[in-house]
């Protein structure tokens, strides 16, 4: 079985969507299950050098709703197990770069990766359209720090990232966190572990039948 992730990594309810199917591919004892991670922007208008943090914030959600979305995140990803430091948070970064140094992963690392690049931006408050940010995340989780910063200065990864966005829009998706299970069955949003499980199990029974 194949699933699908379309995320960005500046998206909070990814990192909750990502952590709840993970437990749910942990607890499934069916055939094995891999994870293909997406890439989407949440906003491609973002400036290369990126926004401050709050500031765009108020822009895409109004100045009041800010302070309580944030809440909610962070209470929503307590209670999934991850971690949330908006305090620390100072910057809205443009998310290509990253997108590209999570298409370097090496197979059996793209989680890792993925997970690397959530911590630095949501508990650390790292800048991660920062290269020299982006290339210490990849050395941390086994890359070659050279390797990392040559592909991301020269955008060796663009058709990997231009396919995932063509298959985006050939799928309508227009938010992320989203799921394409085996091509057979979607799930937008941060759904819970038992959804997951369900989805699992609709999934192969249709494959067996």
């Amino acid at each position: 079985m194949i699933i699908d992730i379309f995320q960005d990594t500046v998206c909070p309810w990814c990192r909750i969507g990502k952590k709840h199917l993970l437990d749910a591919i942990r607890a499934w004892e069916g055939d094995t299950i891999q994870v293909r991670y997406r890439t989407f922007f949440l906003d491609p208008s973002i400036p290369k050098e990126g926004l401050p943090f709050r500031e765009a914030m108020a822009a895409l959600k109004g100045p009041q709703a800010v302070d309580q979305l944030l809440r909610h995140v962070t209470e929503a990803g307590k209670a999934s197990g991850v971690t949330f430091h908006f305090d620390k948070v100072r910057y809205r970064p443009n998310t290509y770069a990253s997108h590209t140094l999570l298409k370097l992963a090496p197979e059996g690392k793209a989680a890792e990766l993925v997970e690397a690049v959530f911590q630095a931006y949501f508990e650390e408050g790292r800048d991660i359209g920062n290269l020299d940010v982006l290339v210490d995340i990849g050395a941390q989780c086994g890359l070659d720090a050279e390797a990392v910063r040559e592909a991301i200065e020269s955008d060796r990864m663009k058709d990997e990232i231009a396919a995932d966005l063509a298959l985006a829009r050939e799928l309508q998706i227009t938010g992320v966190p989203f799921f394409v299970i085996d091509n057979k069955l979607a799930l937008s949003g941060a759904h819970p572990v038992e959804n997951f499980l369900r989805a699992f199990r609709r999934v192969a029974e249709e494959a067996s039948s």
